[in-house]
């Protein structure tokens, strides 16, 4: 009798122990926006369509959008921007070129991943053209320049006086080789 109710006692913990992390789950996302907002990190960019605030450049205010880049473990393409900084008024367009180079002899394919800090600022950069919504190919040896087009929005928080916008370059070669129709077995020789 009392393994009988010992089964049923670990049946129970267990099926418990499954709901709890189906449950744990659900919350990643809201926790990893709370950690975010709490340590200033990982800030998202707006990267929906920005219909343009209440019109108007704010000529009374300047802000610095500092820009910086950096390739992920195992990616070794040379990659950055054009300058590190623009000075700028909220409601202006502005664009910003990142050249990228593949030193290798192979094709390879590549993810930028943005962030903007700090973090409270990111809802209000926009930006309306950016290499990061697709993955980028290069061939052996080939440089691209890439743009990026944004607007900060009028409504940016006034203590806000300096923007930084970062992007991680991914190598997605192995991933996204089906999609550019590369052969997988010619990328792995030589």
């Amino acid at each position: 009798m009392s393994e009988g109710i010992s089964t049923k006692r670990l049946v129970s913990r267990l099926l418990f122990l499954v709901v709890g992390m189906f449950g744990f789950g659900f919350l990643l996302v809201p926790i990893y926006d709370v950690m975010c907002e709490a340590f200033g990190i990982n800030g998202k960019t707006n990267s929906s369509a920005y219909q343009g605030g209440d019109g108007g450049v704010d000529l009374d205010r300047s802000v610095r959008v500092q820009f910086i880049s950096t390739n992920a473990e195992g990616m070794v393409w040379s990659f950055g921007p054009q300058t590190n900084e623009l000075t700028l008024h909220p409601g202006e367009t502005h664009e910003m070129i990142f050249t990228a180079h593949n030193p290798t002899s192979k094709p390879m394919i590549a993810q930028a991943i943005p962030s903007v800090s700090p973090s409270k600022a990111a809802a209000y950069f926009h930006k309306t053209e950016c290499f990061c919504f697709t993955q980028q190919m290069l061939q052996p040896g080939e440089t691209v320049e890439m743009p990026v087009r944004f607007i900060v929005d009028r409504a940016l928080p006034g203590e806000v006086h300096r923007l930084t916008l970062s992007y991680t370059l991914f190598d997605v070669t192995e991933r996204m080789a089906a999609s550019f129709d590369l052969d997988l077995a010619a990328l792995h020789s030589n």
